[in-house]
């Protein structure tokens, strides 16, 4: 004959927890003779006693361990069942960042979106450029570019997040080959690493300062960010490096060899769908981000 009494089990695990009547009454809510009722009750249909019985206390018995501990051990799977039914799956945005914009401006903040946005989950995918955005799920992304659209064949919804004027960048080494050749023979001699916009933002910086874009021909490509910094502290070429580089820069492991930038320069929020086509969760990130300083 199946087991019915299942209410019953409930209140015995209190019971057996406390080994008192009176605690487990004060627990539940109840009276000391309803909690006693069903203990009873448990034990008649089970046909065994789950406390022995001394005086006015409590002892549970051995079959009675056995059963609390069966009982507590459904009860937790119900009740992890019933919170996993309840729960709604969180909403997903999945951000695109260059690893050098994510460890040095975006890593700090971010728990701040999080914090307030508990319903949100986030994913970050590291990015090597806006290319990338063709190849994956990414909902927004924040590229560095040089903010010279008619250049671009991509069709991308795009909005400034901040300017950060870009200069060439070299470690100490390469900084005084360039105060012995000077600056126009050094960008043709010295290996000039390309960024996350290729040659774009080279070729723009060549024409603020007036000078043929005409880099040596073994250029050396680092397509990761974060890995294109350490190459230059390495001496390995010349890159357009911002402010956010202020660090390298107070501690002398990098040098900005011209005062000239490219102030239109900067990192731009880049979707690949329209405002009307953006997720909520989506949306709620840009709007966060934008209020960054």
């Amino acid at each position: 004959m199946p087991f019915r009494s299942y209410d019953t089990l409930r209140v015995f695990t209190v019971v057996a927890r406390y080994e008192s009547v009176t605690a487990a009454a004060q627990e539940l809510n109840l009276s000391k003779a309803s909690v006693s009722y069903q203990i009873r009750k448990l034990e008649d249909e089970l046909g065994f006693a789950v406390f022995d019985r001394k005086g006015q206390r409590l002892h549970i018995s051995p079959k009675g361990e056995k059963l609390m501990h069966s009982a507590q051990l459904a009860f937790g799977q119900l009740d992890r069942g019933i919170r996993e039914l309840k729960e709604t799956a969180p909403e997903m945005v999945t951000i695109g960042a260059l690893t050098y914009f994510f460890s040095r401006w975006l890593s700090s903040r971010l728990m701040s979106f999080m914090e307030v946005n508990p319903s949100i989950a986030v994913r970050v995918e590291p990015i090597t450029g806006i290319d990338d955005l063709a190849q994956s799920e990414i909902d927004v992304a924040v590229c560095w570019d040089v903010g010279n659209w008619d250049k671009s064949d991509h069709k991308l919804d795009r909005t400034l997040l901040f300017n950060c004027p870009a200069r060439p960048t070299a470690n100490a080494s390469v900084t005084e080959q360039v105060k012995k050749i000077g600056l126009e023979r050094a960008l043709r001699e010295i290996p000039l690493l390309a960024d996350s916009s290729g040659s774009g933002g080279w070729e723009e910086w060549h024409q603020l300062a007036g000078l043929q874009y005409r880099p040596m021909q073994n250029r050396l490509v680092i397509p990761d960010s974060n890995d294109r910094v350490q190459a230059v502290i390495d001496g390995q070429g010349i890159a357009l490096w911002d402010d956010l580089v202020q660090n390298e820069l107070d501690s002398g492991e990098l040098f900005f060899v011209s005062e000239l930038a490219i102030e239109t320069a900067g990192y731009y929020l880049s979707s690949s769908s329209p405002a009307s086509e953006r997720s909520t969760a989506a949306e709620t990130f840009i709007k966060w981000i934008q209020q960054q300083k």
